[in-house]
């Protein structure tokens, strides 16, 4: 488990990532988004439809134990992470639709978490279920943050692309944070642990980047927009999980259902990285298709 000192600062660094993922949109994205708003409600879907369902499926094939299933419901219940935008931008995704959905995932987190964490917890047996309230305050919490970047962004553009930019970053370095402080004090935990705690850690991910892109396809988005929404759906917020988890379980307790959203967390990176290579040779195949298409065109003029 995290030290107090590191739960505070788990929480400062929250709050920051918060803070420039507000500062990332002006009103007039939402205003775009509400003018175009099927990828987004596509990515919604796929949130809060499909991933807590994986969640709960993989939880159920694996039989986990209930602290470890809470743990992976949880984590399958989250809103996206600011670390999907940061993976959109680097695979030549839609960055503006990733952000787009990111923010609204995070906005209806108060109402769509408790709902779908309360409906798939609700047949596990023990004192093992995170109390509604506990998740809304939360998340509520890092709300604020979030309408302060947008206020900034509205008062001083460049001002806030640097809380962007920083908050964009810090995500990526709580999950490293997370993993190195964490990780060392329980190596003892993890080499005991066994297989279908791994299986499940990492196959939410890689699920959701699957069903995410095939969702979107029979939705008809393209295949650049259906890139976009695979990663967000398959990257998670792990430090908001870690988070709750702090605050609902102490002692043993806490340990193990804090461990799928920290094993998820790391893995995420890793399969994340590979994903977002493999999306970015796509994505320069079909630039570079497009631009002999335009030559071949001008030839034949």
């Amino acid at each position: 488990m995290l030290s107090e000192t590191e739960t505070r600062l788990l929480g400062v660094m929250m709050m920051v990532i918060m803070l420039g993922m507000g500062a990332s949109l002006t009103f007039k994205d939402f205003a775009i988004a509400l003018r175009k708003p099927v990828g987004v409600l596509v990515g919604l879907m796929c949130q809060y439809g499909l991933m807590p369902l994986v969640a709960f499926l993989l939880a159920k094939a694996l039989a986990l134990p209930p602290a470890y299933a809470v743990g992976l419901i949880l984590m399958g219940c989250m809103p996206g992470g600011t670390t999907s935008n940061i993976f959109a931008y680097f695979s030549k995704s839609q960055l503006s639709l990733s952000i787009l959905m990111t923010m609204s995932s995070t906005l209806l987190a108060i109402l769509m978490v408790p709902l779908t964490l309360a409906f798939y917890s609700s047949g596990i047996e023990g004192q093992w279920q995170v109390p509604r309230a506990n998740v809304i305050q939360v998340l509520f919490v890092l709300l604020v943050p979030t309408v302060i970047g947008i206020a900034l962004r509205k008062w001083n553009a460049n001002v806030g692309a640097v809380i962007e930019m920083v908050g964009g970053l810090l995500g990526v370095l709580v999950i490293l944070f997370l993993v190195l402080s964490w990780v060392p004090r329980n190596s003892q935990l993890l080499m005991t642990t066994g297989f279908p705690v791994y299986a499940a850690s990492i196959g939410l991910g890689l699920t959701g980047f699957v069903l995410g892109y095939g969702l979107s396809r029979l939705l008809r988005q393209d295949a650049r927009r259906s890139r976009t929404i695979a990663l967000e759906t398959g990257i998670q917020n792990g430090p908001l999980a870690v988070l709750i988890v702090l605050l609902t379980f102490s002692g043993t307790q806490q340990q193990e259902v804090l461990l799928i959203p920290v094993l998820y967390s790391l893995f995420i990176v890793l399969t994340s990285s590979a994903v977002t290579v493999w999306f970015r040779r796509i994505t320069l195949r079909e630039e570079l298709a497009r631009d002999a298409a335009k030559i071949g065109a001008l030839n034949a003029a």
